[in-house]
């Protein structure tokens, strides 16, 4: 397939707010992304040309914003929407090997989906995790460091080295990723051994830290993870906000470069994915 001809739903209601950023993060690279309403998938209050069908794409973006005012809990009303009408759908999606990426918000809704861990199945008839409150019990906006400690199962960072870290910024109030108490220890150890987990914070020398280098409280540290195929990406720090190494917040002592930004890579490997798979 060609570059020009990858087509991205970038997936909104009332309250994303992210989605502008990303959708053009997929323009600038020479994808034909299109905002779509989650009416239009499911195919009310619009007519006939204004109907789209999952199909329709060869990738999925649920973008960050606080989606249906984040009444009840991040991302679930969102995703009691979709599923309604379009769980067999995106089963068949993700089967079928198209991606889905869901950032911030968007993570929260795949994981009230049940897309996300997807250890042992495609789509969770319940949530099988949950991302809670930040520790620190307020909104939290600063610049995050992430270390890509994926081993190649994740298609949206194929591009980027094992260990690299990443300055990505986070901009959440619910990013703590919880699971069952009883399980949890099970369940990290799980997405460790299937090689799940995808980025973790880290403190400016790479390693491991508390509060504020992660900025919610995630055991181990996680910043995003993957399903068990690979295709599905939730993470809660924003790629999309440093596409450019102008949006870094130290560019004037490091220098701009080439002007590539540390977000970019999660794009370019998903259309490179997409590229070659289709």
């Amino acid at each position: 397939m060609k570059l020009e001809d990858v087509k991205v739903a970038v997936l909104r209601i009332e309250g994303t707010n992210c989605e502008q950023e990303s959708y053009d993060a997929f323009k600038r690279l020479g994808a034909y992304p299109e905002f779509v309403h989650l009416k239009q998938l499911l195919g009310i209050d619009c007519n006939k040309d204004e109907k789209r069908d999952v199909f329709g794409f060869q990738c999925l973006m649920i973008p960050g914003g606080f989606s249906a005012g984040d009444y009840i809990r991040g991302g679930a009303i969102f995703a009691a929407r979709i599923k309604s009408k379009l769980q067999k759908s995106l089963e068949s999606f993700v089967k079928q090997e198209y991606p889905i990426l869901g950032v911030c918000n968007g993570f929260q809704v795949l994981i009230e989906l049940g897309l996300l861990p997807g250890i042992d199945t495609v789509m969770s008839d319940v949530p099988q995790a949950c991302l809670n409150i930040n520790d620190s019990d307020r909104f939290e906006c600063r610049p995050t460091l992430l270390k890509h400690e994926n081993n190649g199962k994740c298609i949206f960072t194929s591009k980027i080295p094992n260990g690299d870290v990443r300055l990505i910024p986070s901009a959440h109030a619910e990013g703590k990723l919880l699971f069952p108490l009883e399980r949890q220890e099970k369940i990290l150890d799980e997405l460790e051994k299937n090689d799940q987990v995808v980025f973790r914070y880290v403190d400016p020398d790479g390693n491991y830290a508390g509060y504020p280098w992660n900025p919610n409280g995630s055991p181990g540290n996680i910043a995003g993870i993957c399903n068990d195929l690979g295709n599905v990406f939730g993470l809660m720090p924003h790629p999309e906000r440093t596409f450019y190494r102008h949006q870094h917040p130290d560019w004037t002592q490091s220098g701009l470069d080439d002007n590539v930004g540390d977000g970019r890579e999660v794009f370019e490997s998903v259309l490179d994915y997409i590229c070659k798979r289709f």
